[in-house]
């Protein structure tokens, strides 16, 4: 098991390159360039079709292949894996600070402050998807929990998580009794819009960035709230506990025995993946009927999306437990030291391509189309993060995030070591 506490601690400061957790900045790295292949879906089309795929957009041939695979293998499970990392972060961070005498709280809370004024600017002035004011509010939260023993921290996890997914199951039982005007509302703002809300929907899109603003600020609003209440506080909090059980564990530091690992990916592959499949074949086979797809169907992905979790980290650990592909854990280990950036470059990039403030290609690349855009970030992450992190310590918003965080400049280049002085020859 890891002790958090027995890490190597320098300061109370930020982490040092040498303090790192390789196998965690993998992973990390793995997760956040898998975000980016369902993020594109809500970057690219109107925002029911990443609920809905037959809302918008050609499903067929290889778009539908693409839109398939990623059900499979990406929806839900990124995002969650980004939760546990998160959560074994706090634990992590607030270890380490307490370990060398100080208090955690002040710094802890004035990160996840600066972590919500952050979503709010991404949230509000660029896209809606933001997750970061998510991850501050159930930061805050999760801080409290730091001590608990890893079962609990999983049991407890994995029973928040659950709150969602009830309160799903009951609006399915009580939708029948909701008022037309309600149902009929909620069909076009979220599942299938009318003609004339899809035409509203692609023209603001393509306006100018004022033009999106108001718009913009209103489906934030409700992200905010409505969709914290009902989904994503319950979820990202209750991963975080899981974060920081499987992080005490061992499991994130590839310290678990290799198969352990090797259950993971067994229980993904040939247990999460046909829960999955069938669930897309019971959507399918119920015409993506609001009520039925998205309250119920939408379980089946709910639940063995986790399982799929298990598949994606016992295939990283265990790559890092033997030291395969070095190459490649070196990029994808500095594409996850630099995740804040390559999350908000995602928007940046993503929004200009799309958004009438740049290119104003909303609503008109395919899904194959998108995915090919993907891979080109991908690439591009992939070569820039280890050129970047050679040079300097931290990426652009991670120096700006911990600056404010600890309330002074973070040196920003790495220093050069100075030359070795040979010692002088005996007589």
């Amino acid at each position: 098991m890891t002790n958090p506490a027995a890490l190597p601690v320098v300061s109370a400061g930020p982490v040092t390159a040498k303090e790192r957790i390789q196998s965690i900045d993998v992973m990390r790295g793995v997760a956040l360039l898998g975000i980016l292949a369902m993020n594109i879906q809500d970057f690219s089309m109107i925002g029911q079709a990443y609920l809905n795929p037959t809302a918008y957009g050609d499903l067929h041939g290889l778009n539908y292949a693409v839109w398939y695979v990623c059900m499979l293998f990406a929806d839900l499970k990124f995002m969650s894996i980004f939760s546990m990392l998160f959560g074994a972060g706090v634990l992590l961070m607030t270890s380490r600070i307490e370990a060398s005498g100080r208090r955690s709280g002040p710094i802890h809370y004035r990160r996840m402050g600066w972590l919500a004024l952050f979503g709010c600017l991404h949230g509000y002035l660029l896209w809606t998807g933001d997750i970061l004011f998510t991850y501050a509010l159930s930061g805050m939260v999760a801080y409290l929990s730091r001590k608990w023993r890893p079962r609990t921290l999983i049991i407890s996890g994995l029973l928040f998580t659950a709150v969602s997914s009830a309160l799903f199951v009951g609006s399915y039982v009580s939708m029948p009794y909701w008022p037309k005007k309600s149902v009929d509302q909620m069909r076009e703002t979220m599942w299938m819009p009318s003609q004339a809300d899809l035409a509203k929907d692609l023209a603001v899109h393509r306006a100018g960035w004022l033009g999106e603003e108001k718009a913009r600020a209103i489906e934030n609003l409700g992200n905010q709230i409505q969709g914290n209440i009902f989904l994503a506080f319950w979820r990202a909090y209750g991963l975080m506990l899981v974060g920081m059980g499987l992080f005490k564990l061992g499991v994130f530091s590839a310290r678990a025995p290799a198969r352990v690992y090797g259950w993971f990916i067994g229980l993904g592959l040939f247990v999460g993946i046909p829960i999955i499949a069938f669930g897309v074949h019971e959507e399918f086979s119920h015409h993506w009927d609001l009520r039925q797809s998205f309250f119920l169907d939408f379980q089946y992905n709910y639940w063995a999306s986790y399982l799929v979790c298990l598949f994606w980290i016992g295939l990283v650990m265990l790559i890092c437990q033997k030291e395969w592909l070095p190459g490649v854990r070196r990029r994808l280990g500095a594409v996850g030291r630099m995740a804040f950036t390559n999350y908000l470059t995602h928007t940046i990039v993503c929004t200009f391509l799309f958004y009438g403030w740049g290119l104003g290609f909303f609503g008109k690349v395919s899904r194959a189309g998108q995915f090919g855009i993907v891979l080109a970030i991908w690439t591009a992450q992939l070569i820039i993060s280890p050129w970047w992190l050679d040079h300097f310590q931290f990426g652009p918003f991670e120096w700006i995030w911990r600056s404010l965080t600890y309330w002074r400049l973070q040196p920003m280049r790495k220093q050069l070591a100075a030359p070795a002085i040979p010692a002088p020859a005996e007589a």
